[in-house]
């Protein structure tokens, strides 16, 4: 085998071993919050639905985009054999000043965030403090990790925080804690237990793929381009976009609720909403395969690959429009009862709100895959205004007050979903893509984007 064909090969079982280890971590994160919302009583939920919500909107929008640089970079220069020194001290000189500026920020609003988020609990605001900066330290890792192609390590650090967590969760249901302080203070810790498990793996391990990333690399090669604020921004703004997005349409329904009603009707929202939530963690491992397998089928530039990336899609998307009809089947059988199998008779679920998300997560998944084949016909841009049109819309149909709080957050996420999935399906069917957001297989660009798939799915 070529020194080309086995780099390629050895990335597919580095993408797959990182699919593998998110789906993972995404199905530890379900448990963690099935454990939490049977230990816990409706208002104790609703708190930890709340740190976490917020937690993981501060992280998405602060430290992503520089993981997704990082990693990107560091690529681009291990491809040209440069060093990478002068990356991770600009690119760590950056992460610091945007966990400073976020601590000055907290402490400056402490009282509406300790009082009106977490009503009135010191421990939670500095259980979200401590958690943010944490998510700093650990993206700016995973950024490094993956640029470097030390995937295992990266499904390491992702699965090591899922399990850490989940571990706090275990004890408080398990009866050796009692109470909503432990599973906060397992959220703060989670990081920095990975981060330092981390740290032990990686002194372990003897042979790490970094070394043979490198080894493959034209020593003394072409001058990669200079590390700036600016490179690549275009494309990276995009990627952005599409995952700020994404928070709005997973996560913004239960901090909504919390200011319209409480703590306890933000956990049962979440909970409403993780119909959505574990499909999509499963749908990850056909997402992130789907988007070099489209790209490499459209480089072909013939009308054999043009008809066979049209059939993927088309046959992906026939196999979201079957689940989805199970999915609707189940929710109609015995959806509210199989939700209080999984998090507890706390809650009386409503059937038609089940199958309104239920529907939405088809749309949501179609959306989604449909995405995929927009990235591949290099319309980054294009899709990121879509996504950034309905989540827009998402957030201003909040604000309508005729419909119940419950049924806005129900019927604003299928029809959102739904006005997502036709404008990608029209972007889909008419491209205008650029040359230059064509993510080439194995690139940094496709990188970036199993990256961003990747977290999301976690």
């Amino acid at each position: 085998m070529s020194r080309s064909g086995a780099s390629t090969s050895r990335y597919g079982r580095s993408a797959a071993l990182l699919t593998g280890a998110v789906g993972a971590a995404g199905l530890l994160t379900y448990a963690f919050f099935a454990l939490a919302s049977h230990a816990l009583d409706r208002e104790e939920y609703g708190r930890i639905v709340v740190l976490w919500s917020v937690m993981f909107i501060a992280i998405s929008v602060l430290f992503r985009p520089v993981e997704q640089l990082l990693s990107r970079t560091i690529a681009e220069l291990d491809t040209h054999g440069q060093p990478t020194g002068h990356v991770l001290r600009t690119a760590a000189g950056i992460q610091l000043g945007i966990a400073a500026a976020f601590t000055v920020a907290a402490f400056a609003l402490r009282g509406p965030i300790q009082d009106d988020l977490f009503d009135g609990d010191a421990l939670f605001f500095w259980a979200l403090i401590a958690s943010v900066l944490g998510f700093a330290a650990a993206f700016f890792a995973r950024g490094y990790l993956a640029g470097s192609h030390r995937f295992g390590l990266y499904a390491a650090l992702v699965l090591l925080d899922a399990v850490a967590r989940m571990a706090f969760a275990l004890v408080v249901a398990v009866g050796l804690a009692d109470g909503v302080d432990p599973i906060a203070i397992g959220i703060a810790l989670a990081p920095l237990i990975g981060l330092l498990a981390l740290a032990w793996l990686g002194r372990a391990q003897r042979a790490p793929e970094a070394l043979a990333a490198s080894q493959g690399g034209p020593p003394g090669g072409e001058a990669a381009p200079e590390f700036t604020l600016s490179q690549g921004t275009g494309f990276a703004a995009a990627v952005l976009v599409i995952m700020l997005s994404e928070q709005v349409f997973l996560n913004s329904g239960p901090l909504f609720a919390r200011v319209e009603a409480d703590t306890a009707a933000a956990g049962f929202i979440f909970n409403v909403l993780m119909v959505v939530r574990a499909p999509v963690v499963l749908f990850q491992a056909v997402a992130t395969s789907l988007l070099p397998h489209l790209t490499r089928m459209r480089s072909r530039g013939d009308r054999a690959g043009g008809a066979a990336f049209r059939r993927s899609v088309r046959v992906t998307l026939l196999a979201v429009a079957a689940f989805t009809a199970l999915t609707l089947l189940a929710v109609a059988a015995a959806g509210p009862a199989l939700m209080q199998l999984a998090f507890g008779e706390k809650f009386e679920y409503d059937r038609p709100g089940l199958l309104i998300v239920a529907a939405g997560m088809g749309l949501y998944l179609s959306a989604t895959t449909l995405n995929q084949a927009v990235l591949a016909q290099a319309q980054a841009r294009r899709a990121a205004l879509c996504w950034a049109a309905c989540a827009l819309a998402l957030l201003a149909w909040y604000t309508v007050p005729a419909v119940e709080v419950f049924r806005r957050v129900e019927v604003g996420f299928a029809s959102a979903s739904a006005l997502l999935c036709l404008l990608l399906a029209l972007a889909y069917r008419r491209p205008r893509g650029r040359p230059e957001d064509a993510p080439e297989p194995g690139s940094p660009r496709e990188l970036e984007l199993r990256l961003a798939a990747a977290d999301d799915a976690a």
